[in-house]
């Protein structure tokens, strides 16, 4: 039974939260952190792994032994937290239960143990701290109070659009559409870095101009991409205009483009990438790449070669640049495929698998479905980045198929959250789906 005393609330937690931040067990404030025994047991499966819950597993495993028989207390009994004023036990049943038989088994176990200790101390306050949704609907129909970890989780309903839109005089208006900057202060509006800017003539709404926030000198500058657009892809609607411009903007070193499917993310930002890499010469090289879901996951099962296996999982990426060179826009004439540059070197395609360890200078990186990525796996790519270098990631935070991340605790949604206020981060929210009027009306009625 409990017996602490200091505490004002007690939260167990589930496998799959310290699988997720083994460091979770430190933010509760001054509570108690309940984990029962069951949730050891789950996370020992995991501790030989090579991928990133391997690692956490293993971290949650130190931490747990450097805070055995501290003040002469053990896990059993509870041990305090200095760090945070709380204390963590590891709850163990009256009676062990019989090995678990089945998937599904071992949840059972930690929610009647959550249960249990509700029980025992029914004037403290518990609460069941999962991110499987359905074990808090379980929790809920039994009376358990549940909510999901919210520890690095950003809304995706409030995450920053990268876009402001503000009503000026039409002499403001007319100033920028005449390509000269405006004093941002004007505006009166909060600005971050590199925000994407509709002036729209007041009252009216009649006439608008484009622009950017150059935080550095406080103005509103007119974006570098026209019409004509880059590398034969043309921006199709406001949103493709600011992404466009920040993807070509070499103050800007890490952009994030969110939006759901057809809406050009990827297509851009390739695009952009041959302009900066082929025409400009502002990067050595372009490396396109994207997870072979989980990170770290061998192709090994696939048969043939290595090129072969990686196929299925590069083909969107393929058919990006098919599209680029087959536009129906007549081909670049240096160039005539892009199989050419892919042999040259010049443009690279691999999984993220590979990425560990490497150093990438002065190269145009994108990271394709970066939703799938845990915010520890995008860091570990964004480190690895060297002088000179830009990256972009790109997803659909509302289509992912990583069951440790959900739209909110996922590495893309986080990175654009975090990098809001930094002046060499970006980002743009795509909302317009452009691939075609059949997938629009996919996406919204299916």
């Amino acid at each position: 039974m409990l017996t602490f005393s200091n505490v004002k609330k007690t939260y167990v937690l589930d496998t799959n939260v310290v699988l997720h931040d083994p460091l979770a067990v430190y933010k509760f404030e001054d509570n108690a952190v309940v984990l029962p025994i069951f949730v050891i047991e789950e996370v020992d499966q995991f501790k030989k792994e090579l991928s990133e819950l391997g690692q956490n597993a293993r971290h949650l495993s130190r931490i747990l032994d450097d805070l055995r028989n501290q003040n002469g207390r053990t896990l059993d009994q509870g041990v305090p937290l200095e760090s945070t004023g709380g204390e963590l036990r590891v709850a163990v049943p009256p009676q062990m239960p019989k090995r678990a038989q089945g998937p599904g088994e071992m949840d059972r176990f930690i929610l009647q143990m959550a249960l249990d200790l509700r029980d025992q101390q029914p004037d403290r306050p518990l609460v069941f701290v999962t991110m499987d949704t359905n074990l808090r609907i379980r929790a809920d129909a039994l009376g358990l109070k549940a909510e999901t970890y919210e520890g690095g989780r950003v809304s995706i309903d409030e995450l920053y659009s990268g876009v402001v839109t503000a009503d000026v005089d039409r002499a403001t208006v007319d100033q920028l559409a005449k390509r000269e900057p405006i004093d941002a202060s004007l505006l009166g509006v909060e600005l971050f870095p590199h925000a994407g800017l509709v002036l729209r003539e007041r009252d009216q709404h009649r006439h608008t101009a484009l622009g950017r926030f150059d935080a550095k000198e406080g103005t509103i500058v007119p974006l570098r991409v026209g019409r004509e657009g880059v590398w034969r892809v043309r921006p199709r609607n406001l949103e493709q205009y600011f992404a466009l411009d920040m993807l070509l903007s070499p103050d800007i070193h890490l952009l994030t483009l969110v939006g759901k499917a057809g809406t050009g993310k990827t297509l851009l930002a390739i695009a952009a990438g041959l302009q900066s890499v082929v025409q400009d010469g502002a990067y050595g090289r372009m490396l396109v790449s994207r997870p072979i879901f989980p990170m770290g996951r061998d192709v090994g099962y696939l048969p043939g070669t290595v090129e072969e296996k990686l196929n299925p999982w590069m083909q969107p990426i393929f058919d990006n640049l098919e599209y680029i060179f087959t536009s129906g826009r007549g081909r670049m004439s240096e160039h005539r495929s892009y199989e050419d540059l892919l042999s040259s070197g010049v443009i690279q395609i691999e999984p993220l698998t590979y990425i560990r360890g490497r150093s990438l200078p002065n190269q145009f990186l994108v990271v394709d479905e970066a939703q799938n990525l845990t915010p520890h796996q995008v860091k570990t790519v964004i480190t690895r980045c060297g002088a000179e270098t830009k990256i972009v990631l790109t997803g659909d935070p509302y289509q992912i198929d990583n069951p440790y991340v959900d739209s909110a605790s996922n590495g893309l949604t986080v990175v654009a959250q975090r990098f809001q206020g930094e002046s060499i981060g970006a980002h743009v929210t795509l909302s317009k789906g452009e691939r075609s009027e059949l997938a629009e009306r996919a996406t919204q009625l299916l």
